[in-house]
């Protein structure tokens, strides 16, 4: 999918943000963000035509997890090898259904968090096939309505 020239984007930005008024942005003018309910599923569309369903999490949680208060230097792998482990019952519990729906899985790993995300490409010229995927996502991942 070709990413959207920056005037339509924002014109669809608009659009979906009064359709789903949940979006947020981090960034002005950037991707929009949506909560997934209340198990820390985010849903994210980008410029570039990409939908995404991600779980993740922060590695400094994981390793004040791991290290029960005390302050262990542990490595980065080690960290992320925990964090992944800590993710898979939520994503295991929608991966099947995401799969099926198109979506591929990658899992994302920085210094901040760790991360597993389904992505999928989307018409962002076909506002309402758009719409359509977003709802699905809301009503499948997190069983918001």
């Amino acid at each position: 999918m070709s990413e959207l020239d920056s005037t339509t984007w924002l014109q669809l930005r608009a659009g979906l943000i009064q359709t789903f008024p949940q979006f947020y942005e981090l960034e002005p003018d950037g991707p929009l963000l949506m909560d997934l309910g209340e198990d820390g599923w985010l849903l994210e569309v980008r410029p570039d035509g990409k939908v995404l369903c991600q779980y993740g999490v922060a590695m400094d949680e994981v390793m004040a997890l791991m290290s029960d208060g005390t302050p262990e230097d542990l490595g980065t792998d080690e960290v992320a090898k925990q964090a992944k482990y800590f993710l898979q019952p939520a994503v295991s519990h929608y991966r099947a259904l995401l799969l099926q729906s198109g979506f591929v899985e990658e899992t994302e790993i920085t210094d901040e968090f760790v991360a597993v995300t389904f992505t999928r490409d989307a018409d962002l010229h076909n506002r309402l096939k758009l719409e359509d995927l977003l709802r699905w996502c809301r009503g499948h991942i997190g069983k918001v309505s």
